[in-house]
């Protein structure tokens, strides 16, 4: 027994025994059982289970045509809207691995999803699918994309739609507009609507839960994004465990506004609601005033955000037109929830906000508060069948109660190691009282109930909005920039977004007429926007140390003060 225990929900182990199944048969089995039932609905247009998993399965059959094999990894690169996961699950029931992109990233990143994991097909939306093309058209011949399928926001919904469901005015001209389809040198672009009338059969699924399902990518304090490798059993962990936390049932009504492609999104979110039989509201981004009409219309009950969501709803001058009456579970992470703002849901609504921890190394949450007592600002305690401890990072040794150390974990959630990084994931693990434990590289501190807290990091790492940048990638794509002699990536304080980042940069002699502005765009062009600086501050040195590594901790420090 650990001292977690005492709060343990009662009406659930402390372990779980999973499925010995695939991912896939979450939801074909949840299509035997209700065919009729709406699994997905998007700006009022809803796709029931047995159309999800029969449209996946014609999916999978086209994957197939184009030359996708067992174990092979395919690209997905979409905000969320139904064609995300239509194409997951069909990536899953081609026996192949499905490799999720963040769909803000331009062609400049873009070139590394496609190379490191030896992608040959990729899914995109018509919005995103010039940049895809770009990055793969720029790429030598032997690495680009040979298939392309494009899918149009318009194949989801009806754009004349109006009333509660309608999208925001704004939006009306990125989702209503139909894009035509670019062209990918040494391969072929199709038609998503054409892809998905495949009227083959796919092949018979033959993976199961120790094999490759997802490859997501961490970025770390060095180099390019690594990726994560998930199996079957890792992930199906924590959809069977978020499903019995969270009380999921089949009559769950479940907000989709995290995005899918993002390891919480994906798991927390799609595969727990799967796995469950429940219905997923989807968002394709964040419009407060959507969400709240969505909430009221669809009497949502459960909604995993990011606290920035929750605080923003909650300044809407409509909100009091919104009735938040149906939720009964609302938590989430990637940032603290302030406590006044949890003090005010569990006041006026009676909702505790449940704040919960993990990495994508862990699909999500190794660490949750009990829905029934949680503590506010805190990452709560292991989460099902996990076992986690705060130890000494140089040493390994654990640390006395409320005393600060690194945070490590161990469990069936915890990812198998780093595709192509035997190095990395060598370092990523240690051995302790006999288990595989992976390193966190964050610190924090253990209270005497077995209770979680985050101290500090132990990686450099900049958190925007609950969006993770890590500032090694940001700097190498910034020295590509022809003004740009040295540059260094420091966090700057953010009212609203937690943290920002902020670019400390030394100009080249034949560039000194370079502004500010010119930076911050060109960055905006070649990086996804929650990376791009915010703020860029011209120096003629970076600080270093005497072997000439750049000393950011003393530029962080002097931001902070």
């Amino acid at each position: 027994m650990r001292p977690h225990h005492k709060f343990w929900p009662r009406r659930l182990p402390h372990s779980i025994t999973l499925p010995a199944t695939s991912l896939w048969d979450n939801l074909v089995t949840n299509a035997r059982r209700y065919p009729d039932k709406a699994a997905l609905v998007f700006f009022g247009r809803s796709v029931t289970y047995q159309a999800l998993a029969e449209g996946a399965e014609r999916l999978a059959a086209r994957l197939v045509q184009l030359g996708v094999q067992r174990g092979d990894r395919v690209v997905l690169c979409m905000q969320n809207c139904p064609q995300l996961v239509m194409a997951h699950f069909a990536i899953l029931r081609a026996n192949a691995v499905v490799v999720p992109v963040n769909p803000m990233n331009r062609a400049e990143e873009l070139k590394h999803y496609i190379t490191d994991p030896d992608t040959k097909v990729a899914f995109t939306t018509a919005d995103l699918a010039p940049e895809m093309a770009k990055a793969s058209n720029a790429l030598p011949l032997a690495e680009r994309l040979a298939h392309l399928v494009v899918t149009q926001f318009t194949d989801a919904f009806d754009p004349t739609v109006t009333g509660a469901d309608a999208p925001p005015e704004n939006w009306m001209e990125w989702l209503g507009t139909r894009h035509p389809l670019p062209a990918l040198e040494g391969g072929r672009t199709y038609a998503w609507t054409d892809a998905v009338a495949c009227s083959d059969m796919p092949p018979a699924l033959v993976v199961g839960p120790d094999d490759l399902a997802l490859l997501p990518y961490t970025s770390g304090t060095t180099g390019l994004p690594k990726g994560c490798m998930h199996l079957h059993k890792s992930i199906m962990h924590n959809a069977v465990s978020g499903c019995l936390w969270g009380n999921g049932s089949a009559d769950n009504v479940t907000l989709a506004v995290v995005p899918m492609f993002h390891i919480t999104g994906m798991v927390s979110v799609m595969h727990t609601a799967i796995y469950s039989g429940a219905t997923l509201v989807i968002m394709p981004r964040w419009d407060r005033d959507l969400a709240g009409r969505l909430i009221s219309r669809y009497q949502v009950t459960t909604w995993t955000n990011i606290p920035t969501m929750v605080i923003d709803l909650l300044g809407s001058p409509n909100f009091a037109s919104y009735d938040l009456s149906s939720l009964v579970y609302i938590g989430g992470g990637g940032a603290a929830m302030p406590q006044a703002v949890a003090q005010r849901l569990l006041e006026q609504y009676g909702l505790r906000y449940s704040e919960g921890y993990g990495l994508t190394e862990t699909a999500a949450p190794s660490h949750s508060n009990p829905p029934d007592h949680p503590k506010q600002q805190c990452l709560g305690i292991p989460f099902m069948s996990t076992d986690a401890r705060v130890v000494d990072p140089d040493t390994l040794q654990e640390m006395p109660l409320g005393e600060q150390g690194e945070i490590i974990i161990h469990g069936p959630e915890v990812f198998d190691g780093y595709w192509k990084r035997p190095d990395a994931t060598a370092a990523a693990f240690i051995e302790f009282e006999g288990k595989r434990f992976f390193r966190s590289g964050d610190l924090g501190r253990m209270d005497e109930d077995g209770y979680f807290f985050l101290t500090d990091r132990l990686k450099r790492m900049i958190n925007a909005s609950g969006f993770k940048v890590w500032p090694a990638e940001v700097e190498a794509l910034m020295f590509r920039h022809p003004a740009i002699q040295e540059a260094c990536i420091i966090a700057t304080k953010d009212s609203y977004r937690g943290e920002s980042v902020k670019a400390v940069v030394v100009l080249r002699a034949t560039h000194q007429d370079t502004t500010e502005q010119q930076i911050i765009d060109w960055c905006r062009e070649n990086m996804a926007v929650y990376k791009a600086p915010r703020i860029v501050q011209f120096v003629t040195a970076l600080p270093k140390s005497g072997s000439g590594k750049v000393m950011w901790r003393a530029l962080q420090e002097a931001e902070a003060t």
